[in-house]
Parts: C-alpha cells; structure tokens; sequence
C-alpha cells in the first residue's frame, strides 16, 4: 500500500497530466467525431442518417437559444398565483439554484455547442465527399473540411455568436439540402434553392425569438446567396444522389443479376487497379458507359449520359446525351448503361448527369484505333 506523502503525491502529478492532456481535446474531438461518423453513415444515405443529423441540429439551436439568455432557465418560472404555490416555486427555484451554483461551468454550453457543430460537419463533409464527383464539388467537400478542423479551435469565437448564428445557418442549409429532395422524391433545382431558403429562415427565426439578439444573423444570408450562386455554377453535388460505379467497356451482359463489362486491363505498372482508362478500338465497334447511383427510396429522377469528344480548337464537344430513368433504393445502387459507335480516336470523357444538367460522376477515356481487337478482362457490377 502506497504511503500517504507518495498517493498525494502521484495524485498531484496525475492531475497534472490531465490539465496538460486538455490542450489536445480538441483534436482528439475532432478525430473521434469523424471517426464516429465514417462508422456509423453507410455507404449510402439513410432516413435514419438524416434524423440524426436532425437531431443534431435541433440540440444546438436549443443551446443557442439558452446561451443567447443566460437567466433563462432560472428567471423563467411563472410566477406563483396562491401561497400555496408560492412555496413550492421558491423550493423548486432554490434546489435549482443550488444545483446551477454547485455544477455550473460557464464553458460547458460553448463547448457542448462546438462539439455539435463539429459532428454536423463531419457528417455533413462525409455526405457531401461521397457525392462530389468532379473538381467544383471536390473544392466544396473540401471546404466543408476545412470548416470541420477550423471548429475544433474557434472556442472562444462562439461567445461572439455571429459565428455561432452562420454556422447554424450554414448546418441547416445544406442539411436540408438532403432532407427534401428526399421527401419529396424529387431532384428538381426548385427543391435545392426552396431548402437553402428555408434554412436560412429557421435560423433568423430562432434568432429573433431570442430577446437579447446577441451576434448577427446577416452573414447566413451571404451564406445561402452564395450556396445558390454555387449551385447555379454546378460547385454543389446532387445530394442525396451517390455515385457506386462509372466505368467504360467493350461489351456489356447481364448475368443473373450482375452487369458483365469487358474492358481493356490495366498497364502493368497500373498496380493499383484493374482496367485500363484508354480504349484501343477497331473500327465499328461499340463503346459501352456504365454506370451505377445510389438513389434514397421513393425518389424517382432521370439521368443522363453526355458523350463529349475534346478538340483542339473548340475545347469539350458534346456528340450526345441520351436519357434513362433512376428509380431509387436498391442499395447497391440504380445501374444504367449507353453506347456509342464509330468513336474518332483522341479524349473523350463521359458525364453522369440529373435533368438539371448537375453532375454526379465523370469518366474520361482516351480512344485510339487498332486493327486488331486487343485482350479483354470481365468485370462485375
């Protein structure tokens, strides 16, 4: 048994070890919250998913409302009508008080409101990453990335609320951004710029129901304005639209179930897949795109495939765009192939595309003309 100088002792120095180990809470935060949230979202985006991020949500616009009125939770009883009453209020706001007193730590609604916050973006930047499908949407996920770390260190800047109000706002945009195209069944552009509105509006609602009105609300219009300008300029991804598979063959089968593609295999010092991105054609023969998108169930949409052919001269050229219809829940996704023949040899690149022409997978080829048809290797999807 430890003497009592040596147990006080080592119970200084532990505690000292703590107050050290609090100078890295928030990274270990951050990582474990994105931890979390890479374990428990899917592959997919389930109704499931989306009610806990509302919920998420829900919680920190409670914490803001409570923080933006400190007297809130004590001042706020009704007053007592009869003696009677009167007594129990003053016993109810006494216990509370003391309790309030005893366990108050005036850091704890900032930092539980950071830790949301930080969840709801990791979430959100997890969602988004796995709908980006070219360079635009990828500066978007990529955003939300940066976001997601400049949280875990912005403490104190909550205090000021203005942050807190934009990212609040900012939250429930692109949330909503998921959830109603997802109720509705629908991918039209009206559902992206009447849900960016409405998140905007929950947060200037929950602002003025606040009496101190503490911050501003103006950066959350800037916000949407420039979520709506990004949309327009197809920086946004579809959500709730996730790319599985995009890929480019010579035949294409289907097999109890499964799509058969056979594709040219990769170089030898291509180890880190199987197929090759250059096609060598022979004359006539037909080029396959497949494709495969998760869809939430109930949602039923029409996507595309555009064929665009690079020219020196006139830049990307689109030769078609030919239409299928995605009807959504299967979880591997929604699979839909198109083909063209006599391909003139040079780039081409292949977009998966919804009605509103935003993108949500690209696959570029480089096709050069054989005589003579060259090996193949068959691939499943």
């Amino acid at each position: 048994m430890l003497p009592l100088l040596d147990l006080t002792s080592w119970l200084y120095h532990l505690k000292h070890h703590v107050r050290k180990l609090t100078d890295f809470f928030p990274a270990i935060f951050f990582f474990g919250g994105f931890l979390w949230d890479a374990l428990t979202i899917g592959r997919n985006v389930a109704a499931s998913d989306l009610l806990i991020f509302s919920g998420y949500w829900l919680v920190a616009g409670l914490i803001l409302f409570i923080i933006s009125r400190p007297s809130y939770i004590l001042i706020g009883f009704p007053q007592p009508t009869t003696q009677s009453k009167s007594r129990y209020f003053k016993w109810l706001k006494g216990l509370l008080s003391r309790g309030y007193a005893r366990f108050h730590y005036p850091q704890l609604p900032y930092f539980l409101l950071q830790f949301i916050f930080g969840n709801l973006l990791s979430a959100l930047f997890i969602l988004y990453f796995k709908s980006a499908s070219h360079w635009l949407a990828w500066l978007l996920a990529f955003l939300l990335g940066v976001m997601l770390v400049a949280n875990e260190y912005l403490e104190d800047e909550y205090k000021q609320f203005t942050l807190s109000w934009a990212l609040f706002g900012f939250c429930a945009m692109l949330l909503f951004n998921f959830c109603l195209p997802f109720m509705v069944g629908s991918m039209h552009a009206i559902w992206f710029y009447l849900s960016t509105l409405l998140g905007a509006g929950a947060a200037y609602w929950l602002y003025k129901k606040t009496p101190n009105h503490l911050g501003s609300i103006a950066p959350v219009g800037v916000i949407a304005a420039l979520l709506m300008l990004a949309y327009a300029a197809d920086m946004i991804p579809p959500v709730p639209l996730v790319k599985r598979d995009i890929a480019v063959g010579y035949a294409l089968n289907k097999v109890e179930g499964s799509y058969q593609l056979s594709q040219q295999p990769a170089s030898w010092w291509e180890f880190w897949r199987n197929t090759s991105h250059d096609l060598q054609v022979i004359p006539g023969q037909r080029v396959y795109c497949f494709s495969s998108v998760f869809a939430p169930s109930g949602l039923k949409t029409r996507l595309y495939h555009r064929w665009q052919h690079y020219d020196s001269k006139q830049g990307w050229r689109t030769m078609s765009r030919i239409g299928f219809t995605l009807s959504g829940g299967r979880y591997d996704g929604f699979r839909g192939y198109t083909y063209k023949q006599q391909l003139q040899a040079g780039e081409w690149k292949v977009s998966v595309e919804t009605e509103n022409e935003k993108t949500v997978a690209v696959q570029e080829f480089t096709i050069t003309e054989v005589k003579t048809a060259p090996p193949v290797v068959m691939m499943k999807y």
